[in-house]
């Protein structure tokens, strides 16, 4: 385990105090062994630092364990058992979707593949996308789209999916396809999956699912949202965009509130803005959108730490359950570029169900010359802390951006500060080269990280997922390379106050 404790000023505090009185700490008859301290106060007066949290981040556990690439990752807690976890992340090599299990919090975990339907015709069809939200009850949901592919025909048909497991992950028995997209008029492409898991919640429960449909020539593109009330059995579709004309939006991010309010963010990246909308009776009807930012970056950027997928913009936001001073208290987390032209990840807050938010701050260190990028944010509903992770390059040793490692940041101010971040890989990856090495045959080139990592919080423990490339040339059977590639890692992050 490794313990990091961010207090650079205590230290310097204690140094100073120390420093100058030690040559008098002598116990004698007319001064005891305060004396000293006694002086140094006299003289200059108390000082005013104070310790910063301390955070212990656990060891970096390799997930996946298997041959052939996985990336993008997402990563769930059961509320009612909090070290029950369920995570998941993309297969490139194979066609399912790829499912991970804990009972342990996090130390030890199993994998299972998720459930595709049949495809169509002679082709084949694949998952992808990956995210995850347990519900009060136990069971949890596996959201990703299905594409299906003719055989030399290209793209058919997209789908979402939902599979629901009731015994934390293990096996996924339930499975439901809809939304079904053909031919010209949209592509599904990155769905987010939230659960109303308020226990007071006229909605308890309920399972929604935002994605968006915005390539295509048809207008009813845009964002869509779904909602379950049976348990994944079924669902029904809306859009949450302005339905007047085609949509043009990437990332669609669903959240709940503390008294069951919907709430989806996504990348507008027509008109540049992380847009918002917003549903007061569990997803029926929406309101019109609102915009909780413009930014810099339209859609992606590729960036030395991600060169050939590049890094996309998007939303990550949740909202404050706790019974703290912030209750209800909205936050959006995304990426956008520096005026030195860089990437960072900024957040802002919104006090009124979203109508208004606060001006955008990094959530990361000051430093230059440093890309942060795909990031994710957690509101802790115990502690009412702020929590994001996000990829981070500023221990690269290659001069050119091209190594990377997981940071995590938090807020206990309702996210008006953030503490010194958290190094949380121990051990640098790097999706360019393997030790200069160009091409390398440990590199998946077109996938690299992907477009997203993972992070749940809970109770004060966090636990952070990402793609990590330490054991790209280690030999793994069971794929065409022979060779690990790129895996799933995770860790927990425990605070301390």
């Amino acid at each position: 385990m490794i313990s990091y404790r961010l207090a650079p000023a205590l230290s310097a505090c204690v140094l100073l105090a120390f420093g100058a009185s030690a040559s008098g700490q002598t116990n004698t008859s007319d001064k005891p062994t305060w004396w000293a301290k006694y002086e140094y106060l006299a003289a200059n007066g108390p000082d005013t630092c104070t310790a910063q949290p301390t955070f212990s981040v656990g060891r970096n556990v390799n997930v996946s364990n298997e041959c052939g690439p996985q990336s993008e990752t997402y990563i769930t807690i059961n509320p009612a058992r909090p070290k029950m976890l369920a995570a998941g992340s993309n297969e490139i090599f194979r066609l399912p979707m790829r499912g991970y299990f804990s009972s342990d919090g996090g130390s030890t975990w199993g994998g299972v593949d998720l459930p595709l339907p049949a495809p169509k015709g002679n082709g084949i069809d694949f998952g992808s996308d990956p995210s995850l939200a347990f519900d009060t009850r136990g069971n949890v949901f596996y959201s990703y789209i299905v594409v299906f592919f003719g055989n030399g025909n290209g793209v058919n048909a997209t789908a979402m999916g939902v599979a629901r497991s009731n015994d934390g992950g293990g096996t996924y028995p339930q499975f439901t396809l809809f939304s079904e997209e053909g031919g010209s008029g949209h592509f599904n492409d990155k769905p987010m999956i939230a659960v109303d898991t308020n226990l007071a919640s006229p909605f308890r429960d309920s399972i929604y699912v935002a994605w968006d449909a915005a390539t295509g020539g048809s207008t009813g593109g845009g964002v869509r949202f779904a909602r379950s009330i049976d348990h994944g059995a079924t669902f029904t579709v809306t859009r949450v965009d302005d339905p007047r004309g085609q949509g043009r939006a990437i990332g669609a991010a669903p959240f709940v509130g503390p008294n069951g309010e919907v709430y989806v963010a996504w990348n507008d990246f027509a008109a540049n803005t992380i847009a918002f909308n917003r549903s007061l009776d569990g997803g029926i009807t929406w309101g019109r959108p609102v915009v909780v930012s413009p930014k810099r970056l339209s859609f992606e950027i590729a960036i030395p730490a991600e060169f050939n997928r590049a890094a996309l913009v998007y939303p990550a936001c949740d909202a404050d359950r706790s019974a703290g001073a912030h209750r209800s208290r909205l936050y959006c987390s995304w990426m956008d570029l520096t005026s030195a032209g860089n990437t960072d990840i900024l957040s802002s807050f919104s006090d009124d169900q979203g109508h208004t938010w606060s001006a955008p701050q990094p959530v990361t260190d000051r430093l230059s010359g440093v890309d942060r990028f795909n990031h994710w944010l957690a509101v802790d509903p115990v502690t009412g802390e702020v929590n994001v992770s996000f990829y981070d390059t500023r221990n690269d040793t290659t001069g050119l951006g091209f190594m990377t490692d997981t940071y995590f940041s938090q807020s206990r101010t309702g996210g008006v500060s953030f503490l010194p971040n958290v190094r949380v890989t121990d051990v640098s990856s790097n999706e360019h080269d393997c030790s200069g090495v160009v091409p390398c045959a440990g590199i998946n080139r077109g996938n690299q990280q992907g477009d997203y990592e993972g992070l749940a919080s809970f109770g004060g423990v966090s636990h952070a997922i990402w793609t990590d490339s330490r054991a790209q040339l280690n030999p793994l059977t069971g794929c065409r390379t022979g060779l690990a590639m790129e895996e799933v890692f995770t860790a927990t992050i425990s605070g301390k106050r």
